[in-house]
């Protein structure tokens, strides 16, 4: 998929999130990158050749105190060829695009992966 074509299924998804999350949305940004560096697979909690389709960064809203300020935008990045990399057609890329974007404002919102693997949502 050309990387114009992907970045609207990003854009997309995150349009798609209900209006009530996306009034929350404070100081954040997403973005694309081909692929995972060795500092994002660190970031992201994986080994070297990790496999990591999308990745939070930043503080998270539950973890915000009045001190919070003055810092840099929380970032959220999709690694496009790791979700192509996984999917064979369109609509699979369309849906694991969603699905890592909304995983990874869960992030944002304070919500870890175990508790995502303990509700199933994971």
């Amino acid at each position: 998929m050309d990387a114009k074509s992907f970045e609207a299924l990003v854009v997309e998804a995150v349009e798609s999130l209900p209006e009530d999350i996306k009034q929350k949305l404070e100081n954040i940004g997403v973005v694309i990158e081909d692929e995972p560096t060795a500092e994002h697979r660190r970031a992201g909690g994986s080994k070297e050749d990790g496999f990591l389709m999308g990745l939070y960064q930043g503080v998270p809203l539950s973890k915000r105190t009045h001190y919070y300020g003055n810092v840099l935008p929380d970032k959220i990045t999709i690694f496009k060829n790791s979700i192509e990399r996984i999917c064979r057609t369109d609509n699979d890329i369309k849906e694991t695009v969603r699905r890592t974007v909304i995983h990874e404002f869960a992030h944002h919102f304070g919500i870890s992966d175990d508790h995502m693997k303990k509700s199933g949502t994971y």
